[in-house]
């Protein structure tokens, strides 16, 4: 039997607060999606003004990133005319995603769930990827020393 690691719905809120605290910094509404190892949606935010569009967008960056084990900008690089993975982006109805964004979650060595992010500039959207990926590895050093921030926005009363 395979034994599977995966993220928590804890750990992935722990990504995208640390996605959200970088984007609140640029000044730049993004949408935050943190899947599992297969590509399986756990959570996602989509900061207030962020992209309607880029719901999906960081949700497939996530997958690829997951399911690739390897970020979506080295897709990017590789995916041009005349190469071997031109064309990639078609693949699984166009769902792999090859625009900078998407990184893959390792811990120890075992690609566990992908960050996607979108609404920016892809090198925005890295930024925030990045920013998401440092605090949650904070997180499983220490889980006292990288706080949660609050969502963007609180919740609807009911």
């Amino acid at each position: 039997m395979l034994q599977i690691q995966r993220l928590s719905v804890n750990e992935a809120r722990v990504a995208i607060a640390g996605a959200r605290d970088q984007a609140l910094e640029m000044g730049v509404p993004m949408c935050i999606a943190v899947v599992d190892e297969s590509g399986t949606p756990i959570a996602f935010e989509r900061m207030d003004g962020g992209k309607t569009h880029s719901v999906q967008v960081s949700i497939d960056k996530a997958f690829t990133a997951a399911s690739a084990r390897k970020g979506t900008h080295e897709y990017n690089a590789a995916c041009i005319p005349g190469n071997l993975t031109f064309g990639i982006h078609t693949a699984l109805g166009g769902r792999l995603c090859v625009v900078g964004g998407g990184l893959p979650v390792i811990v120890k060595g075992v690609t566990v769930g992908g960050i996607g992010v979108s609404s920016g500039t892809p090198q925005q959207d890295m930024l925030c990827a990045e920013a998401g990926l440092h605090r949650l590895t904070e997180f499983l050093t220490d889980p006292l020393a990288a706080p949660v921030s609050a969502p963007s926005v609180a919740p609807a009363a009911c």
